[in-house]
């Protein structure tokens, strides 16, 4: 994993670019809002995660221009979707088995903070973060979705600060 601030100067058109402002940012930083990370060098490791963190459910997410039904054009139109700024009232929980992609989390100081993921990495994202997601310029990743029940798709866009899931997230990263 790669992990910085990003640089803002992100567009319509180039935010599946890089962005990377030169900060580096400590996995240390990441957990102090919530999120966890992992690498792991089998997928079969993911299982003990799973029984430990009780995901019953989970499935598989190919992106690429390839085999998005509608092709390139439909997926650019589906990151956009992916890009706007939300929150889930639910973990989400990505495994990168495969290519690369970009998930974008609010640090504590509402700037935001880049984790470009590659295979092997795993994130979780804890419930009412403001985050957002997309590819990077390669357009490929293959990754394994895991729930602890069946999935919420729900996606609540900026601002949503009066969801419970967004102030239960924020008491828990208070210092």
């Amino acid at each position: 994993m790669q992990l910085y601030y990003h640089d803002g100067l992100d567009t319509p058109d180039n935010f599946c670019e890089d962005h990377n402002s030169g900060e580096e940012v400590s996995v240390e930083e990441l957990s102090k809002i919530g999120v966890i990370y992992y690498h792991l060098d089998e997928e079969s490791q993911v299982e003990k995660i799973a029984r430990e963190r009780d995901y019953k459910n989970r499935d598989f997410v190919v992106l690429s221009d390839e085999t998005f039904p509608g092709g390139p054009d439909a997926l650019q139109e589906k990151l956009k979707v992916f890009y706007k700024e939300h929150l889930h009232e639910d973990e989400e929980i990505r495994f990168i088995l495969d290519g690369e992609g970009y998930f974008d989390v609010r640090s504590q100081n509402d700037r935001w903070i880049r984790s470009k993921l590659f295979k092997g990495d795993l994130l979780i994202l804890p419930a009412g973060i403001y985050h957002r997601f997309t590819l990077s310029t390669k357009k490929y990743v293959k990754t394994m979705r895991l729930f602890k029940e069946e999935p919420k798709w729900q996606a609540y866009n900026r601002p949503a600060d009066d969801k419970g899931a967004r102030l239960e997230y924020l008491k828990s990263i208070q210092v």
